[in-house]
């Protein structure tokens, strides 16, 4: 038997799109002898669907599109993922399904048991977990089918005191095929690789899994489906953040195929290639093609500058440069070789005037008060109105420029350059900002080498540097890391050799600044912990760690 694994990139609730591209799929395949063709998880409506599963007619409407998949499914099945209406009148509505189809019918359904919910994940929300499970038979082969559970160690994960395996094992399944939705980060290939593995051997059985590709707002699938033989070892690793489709053997047993080395990509390289599949999956799934974004001449922003050309094409990429009376001039020089480097478009809108007229303005009030913070946000409020007066007037899309580093310690100024669409760089740590830069000039100079020698300065003041406000950010993002991704507490990090004083004043600035991190806009997820939907924090909650 012939069996596809089919890595595309769906478009939440795009039924028509998604439809399409799994019955071109399907008839590619069955050119290439596939007897069978593997899609992943809820690939009919895309992942995650969240409140749209609230709605019956979407739920109707992914039924719908089953049955159009079906009728292309002659001479060869597929296997496709889909919400599924619970009959029960006990529990939630909906399950997590997938459908084996044959011959234009639908001969076997399987639910989701293991419903994930924890960081993005919310499946405890919609659905109401599988049980009974049962392998499918097809052309002599019987097939144990399991929805993204492979990918759990039961043992990190108390809830679950089973996997679905351990039944469907004791019905001798010659196969296992596992459908999933498995999210990007830069540390999750390998666990998913080792996790997949040691199923193969747990079970002594061959192992096709199939992940999808592509960005659903801040949620990045980078693909990378597997093939692996009863000894764990990996005998095909699909590509990384592209669609593809591939056929394998499955013959008396095994999966034809001799055993590989994982093609998988450095973690800065990962990194990359994610942000440049958010930035042109947002901009395509929301139908907009024109980006905007404010040059300082700064390394944040001259990188969300080159990763928004290599999505979008640099004709599609205004940078507005808007220097203040605190600009330095190799700043703006900074910027336009940036943009020279890249080819994209630019203006020069100078804010001097703009920021005189609030001076005279709230003089009356402030009167002889010292310029302070108030001066300085002004300053960065009065670049977002222009640059969203090009975003209204031009219909272009506001990219936001912060990294993490800033987001976590409120290093920014709300409705100023907190402001956009879209956060490129906002689950980026300055440090990797650097690595980033570095990678993206490998072949030649894109990032001026000036942007990403001076020291980082927000230039709202004379002489300003970050250094003054924040602790250097090899430092800062060590502290931050322990923190935020592994969850340590004050007291293990201080622990681990960091000056008692500075690890209480980073903690106690990322608490004080959750307030402005719930009015960002939807930040690019690349790590383990991302801000926004897996770190749920209250704004007033007071914890001392």
């Amino acid at each position: 038997m012939k069996i596809a694994l089919a890595q595309l990139n769906y478009h939440i609730g795009n039924f028509e799109s998604n439809t399409k591209k799994i019955t071109e799929a399907i008839h590619h395949a069955k050119r290439q002898g596939a007897d069978l063709v593997v899609f992943a998880e809820l690939s009919i409506c895309g992942y995650p669907p969240r409140d749209f599963l609230e709605f019956n007619e979407f739920v109707e409407l992914c039924d719908d599109a089953a049955k159009k998949i079906a009728a292309e499914c002659t001479d060869i099945a597929c296997i496709i993922g889909l919400p599924t209406k619970n009959p029960k009148i006990e529990g939630k509505d909906l399950y997590n399904s997938a459908y084996f189809i044959e011959n234009g019918e639908v001969k076997a359904s399987v639910n989701k048991a293991l419903l994930p919910n924890y960081d993005v994940f919310d499946e405890y929300r919609y659905f109401e977990p599988g049980n009974g499970f049962n392998c499918i038979e097809y052309k002599g082969v019987k097939i144990a089918l399991t929805i993204c559970e492979d990918l759990w160690n039961i043992n990190d994960n108390p809830l679950y005191v089973f996997n679905p395996m351990d039944v469907l094992i004791q019905q001798k399944p010659e196969l296992m095929i596992n459908i999933a939705a498995s999210p990007f980060d830069y540390k999750h290939d390998e666990d998913r690789m080792k996790v997949l593995s040691d199923n193969s051997k747990k079970y002594g059985l061959p192992l096709l899994y199939v992940n999808q590709v592509g960005s659903q707002t801040e949620i990045i699938f980078d693909g990378g489906s597997l093939a692996f033989n009863a000894a764990g070892e990996l005998l095909d690793e699909l590509p990384y953040f592209k669609e593809a489709l591939r056929v394998y053997e499955f013959k008396d047993g095994k999966l034809i195929g001799s055993p590989i080395q994982s093609a998988t990509l450095s973690d800065i390289e990962a990194i990359h290639q994610a942000l440049v599949l958010g930035i042109k999956d947002y901009f395509q799934k929301s139908g907009f093609t024109q980006a905007v974004l404010g040059l300082s001449g700064g390394i944040d922003s001259a990188l969300v500058c080159a990763l928004a050309s290599e999505a979008l094409g640099p004709e599609n990429v205004t940078g507005i440069l808007m220097p203040s009376k605190f600009s330095s001039d190799h700043s703006i020089q900074d910027a336009l070789d940036l943009v020279k480097n890249l080819g994209c478009k630019h203006e020069i809108v100078p804010i001097k005037e703009a920021t005189k007229v609030f001076d005279r303005l709230l003089k009356p009030v402030f009167k002889e008060l010292p310029f302070n913070v108030a001066e300085e946000n002004i300053q960065a409020r009065c670049r977002a109105i222009i640059v969203m007066a090009f975003s209204n007037k031009f219909g272009y899309i506001l990219l936001n420029t912060s990294n993490k580093s800033e987001c976590a310690v409120g290093y920014g100024t709300l409705y100023g350059d907190m402001a956009g669409a879209i956060s490129v760089l906002g689950d980026v740590y300055k440090t990797q900002v650097y690595e980033l830069c570095h990678h993206i000039n490998r072949n030649g100079e894109i990032i001026p080498k000036n942007t990403m020698i001076k020291p980082p300065s927000a230039e709202l003041r004379p002489g300003q540097k970050d250094a003054d406000s924040l602790p250097d950010y090899d430092t800062l993002d060590s502290i931050l890391f322990q923190y935020i991704e592994r969850k340590k507490s004050s007291k293990a990090i201080i622990a681990q050799g960091f000056d008692e004083a500075l690890v209480k004043q980073v903690i106690a600035l990322v608490n004080r600044a959750e307030f402005k991190r719930y009015q960002t806009p939807p930040i690019l997820r690349v790590s383990p912990k991302a801000f926004g939907m897996g770190r749920r924090m209250p704004i007033v909650g007071k914890y001392l760690s």
